[in-house]
């Protein structure tokens, strides 16, 4: 879809258009990435999703901003175009800062192999005994890099974010990144789903500290569903690790074109999503 807007940028999920010199215009497409590729096929409705629930969690998160004297970039989800209309948000600028700022509450995925490695995350120490799904004694904080287009984020050490942000920011950068994945696995825990991991980007409007890009989406987050937590193995999800999964058995060595996925894979994971939509705001999806 080609609006008549200046395009910024296209990434593997979104376009980014121009609207005037202070706004822009996020599009969610229904793309889907995994191992840092675009997939050939689409899920339906899944752009919409994204974009409802970083637009419910907005709302939800907006005390929290307040309380660190920051704001979210959302201007509005309704006075978009036409032809985008449910899968757009009308944004602020921002300067973007050069950090993913990672809250981890559950031991999962990557962060699951760095323990088992060396018992921490990065520079973060972790108690002894804890195994994939295992709940943190407290959410930490393990930034990466914002890669660029092709290339893999990578994880840093708090030191690193320093020398990135200077040392005020990033302390601001992690208590609000903690305050916000605290609040937001409140409110999951509420609707029946555990948050077990969760990244934010932020940038800056002037020297306002904004909340950026989408938040708390199966995109960004791994949602597993609250009733079937056990500890010891990969939990059942609410996310894109269903795709990985089917991926991983695919035969795909993770090089060159993705596979197509089948049309059961394509339901199941577009099912996911509208459920953690549901789930989590209360409201039905249409």
């Amino acid at each position: 879809m080609t609006l008549d807007l200046p395009l910024v940028a296209r990434g593997k999920v979104r376009e980014v258009y121009a609207v005037g010199e202070d706004r822009l215009l996020l599009v969610a497409s229904d793309r889907i990435s995994a191992y840092d590729s675009v997939l050939p096929t689409p899920i339906p409705d899944k752009g919409r999703v994204l974009t409802a629930l970083s637009v419910w969690w907005f709302e939800q998160l907006a005390p929290v901003l307040d309380r660190f004297g920051a704001s979210h970039h959302l201007v509005s989800a309704t006075d978009v175009p036409a032809e985008v209309a449910g899968r757009a948000m009308l944004v602020r600028r921002l300067e973007m800062l050069p950090v993913e700022c990672v809250a981890r509450g559950y031991l999962a995925g990557s962060g699951t192999a760095e323990y088992e490695r060396t018992g921490g995350i990065v520079d973060v120490p972790l108690p002894a005994g804890l195994v994939e799904g295992s709940r943190l004694p407290a959410a930490v904080f393990t930034p990466s890099t914002k890669a660029a287009a092709g290339e893999h984020d990578e994880a840093i050490d708090f030191g690193t974010v320093e020398q990135l942000v200077g040392p005020v920011r990033a302390d601001e950068l992690k208590a609000l990144t903690l305050a916000l994945y605290d609040r937001a696995a409140e409110i999951a825990e509420d609707a029946g789903i555990l948050l077990a991991d969760t990244k934010f980007e932020f940038g800056m409007d002037g020297d306002e500290l904004v909340l950026g890009d989408e938040v708390l989406t199966p995109d960004s987050s791994r949602f597993w569903p609250a009733m079937t937590w056990s500890p010891g193995a990969p939990q059942p999800s609410f996310d894109k690790q269903f795709v990985r999964d089917w991926l991983t058995t695919s035969g795909w060595d993770r090089t060159g074109t993705p596979p197509e996925l089948p049309e059961d894979v394509v339901a199941a994971t577009r099912e996911r999503y509208v459920t953690a939509y549901e789930k989590l705001t209360g409201r039905r999806f249409a």
